[in-house]
Order: structure tokens, then sequence, then C-alpha cells
């Protein structure tokens, strides 16, 4: 049995409203009978599956069979990036702590936050395995961010993460260039895509409107971050377009730094068609996108993002079987077109017209969802990609 140290900041069970990529992949090691503990923070919406007092800024127990450490770190996407960077810091700092503690026989250090990767370094002796979920410093920098100093430090972490892990595994082939032009040798780099959990979205799962939705009216739901780099701007736009037609519905779900000013914007524009919720636990969420007909995937116009971004929230619309309208080029575009389940618009009036034209046509909308349903179910259920990556662990470990 290996002893295996998992570090994932942002952590969250399926009970959360985030990604639960580290939640499937520690329950698939610990089923294949190695002793995983997992560190993480307190990310927004993220629900660890411990309760009870923090001591010494710290709580311990079993979740799905393997160990979680939770630190009392606080971190999300509203607030700045003083406190975030500081909280990405502080992370580190115990992971470091915990990471240099004699017996572990391996260390994945799942990232972002880029910084994740410091306790791996630092752990001299213990092989690690790098995880990229987003490129730092590329997406930072893509976003506008201008601190030469930080970016040259982040370049300088990502380029020794690629170069000294055993092994590197990416969400996107884009996320994998970045890793291979760092140093990380091809023979090291593995590419495990995002994954859906078929058995917590589907067809089997019971529906639910929200009170806002007329009885005749199409729902069509974006779920996720109310960030800057979520562009989310387009869909008023698109609501706006939409406002004489009185049968299609957008729902917005999640928090962010920019809800406050996209409701605002949507309220002083007078968009009666368009619903902000508060961000839902999965199994919530699950019931609402049963009750829906559209999934709705959305980012800023940054070319970067084409490549090097990996939406969970595109998953979740196929999981549960929802024809998607994106915004988004690169390799959610080609994922769409080549599975017959989505389009991708990059005007507004585009997206408008083709949620008009779904609304008109249920038949063709049905049978875009149930491409969608076979899509998840033959390239991206989660239990396959798990054992791909309990697979890639073993093959470090042995």
């Amino acid at each position: 049995m290996s002893r295996i140290l998992y570090l994932h900041q942002h952590f969250s069970t399926p009970a959360g409203a985030t990604a639960t990529r580290s939640h499937a992949f520690a329950r698939a090691l610990a089923q294949a009978g190695h002793a995983v503990t997992l560190a993480c923070g307190q990310w927004q919406g993220a629900v660890t599956g411990l309760s009870g007092p923090f001591r010494r800024g710290a709580r311990q127990g079993r979740v799905a069979g393997f160990e979680v450490v939770e630190w009392a770190i606080p971190c999300g996407n509203a607030m700045g990036e003083a406190a975030r960077i500081a909280a990405f810091l502080r992370y580190a700092i115990r992971a470091t702590r915990l990471a240099r503690r004699p017996g572990w026989d391996l260390i994945i250090a799942s990232s972002t936050p880029l910084t994740v990767a410091l306790p791996a370094l630092l752990a001299r002796g213990t092989p690690f395995l790098f995880e990229i979920r987003d490129p730092w410093p590329e997406l930072p920098a893509a976003m506008g961010l201008r601190r030469p100093l930080m970016l040259r430090g982040m370049e300088r972490l990502a380029r020794a993460a690629c170069r000294d892990a055993a092994a590197v595994v990416a969400l996107t082939e884009g996320m994998g260039e970045t890793a291979l032009k760092r140093g990380t040798p091809a023979a090291r780099l593995h590419i495990i895509g995002q994954g859906c959990d078929l058995d917590l979205f589907g067809p089997q799962i019971r529906a639910f409107r929200p009170d806002a939705a007329g009885p005749g009216e199409m729902l069509a739901v974006y779920a996720g971050a109310h960030g800057r780099a979520n562009g989310l701007h387009h869909l008023l736009e698109v609501a706006s377009l939409l406002q004489a037609e009185r049968r299609i519905r957008l729902l917005l779900v999640g928090e962010g730094s920019e809800k406050p000013a996209l409701m605002a914007e949507a309220a002083a524009r007078g968009l009666r068609n368009l619903t902000f919720l508060d961000p839902m636990p999965k199994p919530e969420l699950a019931r609402l996108l049963a009750g829906s007909q559209v999934g709705l995937l959305c980012l800023a116009p940054v070319p970067e993002f084409a490549e090097w971004t990996a939406p969970n929230k595109l998953m979740d619309y196929l999981a549960a079987g929802r024809p998607v309208l994106s915004n988004v080029p690169g390799e959610a575009a080609r994922l769409l077109a080549a599975g017959g389940c989505g389009e991708t618009h990059a005007a507004a009036q585009a997206m408008a017209d083709a949620l008009s034209r779904l609304s008109a046509q249920p038949t063709q909308r049905e049978a875009m969802g149930l491409a969608a349903r076979r899509l998840a179910e033959r390239r991206h259920d989660r239990r396959l990609l798990a054992a791909r990556f309990v697979a890639t662990v073993e093959g470090m470990l042995a």
C-alpha cells in the first residue's frame, strides 16, 4: 500500500457547488488500495465533507475512503487579488510542512493555484505528479495581469514544476503543449480531460424549475463563476436581443466579483427574461438542468481560452443530456460540433437566433440532448478517466 499526499486547495465533494475532479480521483486511488491524504483549504462554494471545530486552524477526517485535512484558509473568486494571493501562500506554507514529513511515496499537486507546486518541489526526495488544470502564467497574462516580477516568478515556478515532476497531467492538448515547452519529457506527459458524473446528472434526475420560470418558457442555464474571465455581459446582450420572444428565459447560476455589476446592468436594461440564482450544490444543479432545456457556455473573448481552458460546466451539461450553446472557440467548439450536441456562436445576435430556433424546434433540441448524453457516456465518463489517472499514478509508483 502506497502513501499518497494529494494537494488541492479548492477540493470539494459533490455536495458543493464547485468542481469535484479531485474528489473522484482521490476516491478511485483509495479504492485501488492506496492510503490517500488530501489537503485543502476552504474554497467558496466547496463542501469538504468535514464538520466540527477547527483546532489550530485545521480539522481532519475520513471522506469517501480517504483522509481529508482541511485548513481554515478561506478563498474565493469574489476576494480581491491581494487577499487571494495571501490565501494561496498560506496554503503553500502549511502544505509544505505536511509534504516534508517522512513517509510519503508520492505527492500529487493539482493546480490552480500554481503555488500548489511549491510544497511538491520543496519535499526533497519524494516524487510528485503535477496536474495542470489552468496554465499559469499564460491565463493571468492573457487576462491583463501587468506585474512583470509576478509573471516572471510564476514562469520560473511553472518551469520548475514541469521540468522536475515525475509525471505531468494536463486537461487539454493545449495545456500539455505548455508543459512540453517548459521541459516536461513527452514520455512523462499524460492528457486526461474533464469528466462527466453520469450518476449525479442525467435523465434519471427529478426536474426542478425555479419560481421565476414561466410554464411555457424554454430555460437556458449558465452555471459557473461570474468573474471577468467569464464574459457574462455577452449573455446580457443575448437576453436583450430576446426580450420580444416571451418564451425564453436565461438563468445565470453562481457567484463572483462581477455579479453585482451584472445584476445592476440587467436591472438598468430592464431584462425581464434573465434571472440570477445563487450558487447551487451539484445535486440541486442537476435537478435544475433536468428541468431546463439548454446549457450555456460563455467566456470572455480572449484567444488563449480556446485551447487552454477545460470548463467543468460543459461536462455537467453533457451529462445532463442538454444541448449546449457556446461562444468559446477551439477545443470546446470542436467537441460540440463532432458530437452533434451543440453550436458555437461568437456574436450575441447569432446566439440569440440559435436560442430562438431551439425554442421553436423541440425535436431538434431533444436530438441534440440525446447526442450530448451519448458523448458523455462514450468519451467523458469520469470513472474511465479516474481509472486512467490511477494507472498513471501506479505506473509512477512502480
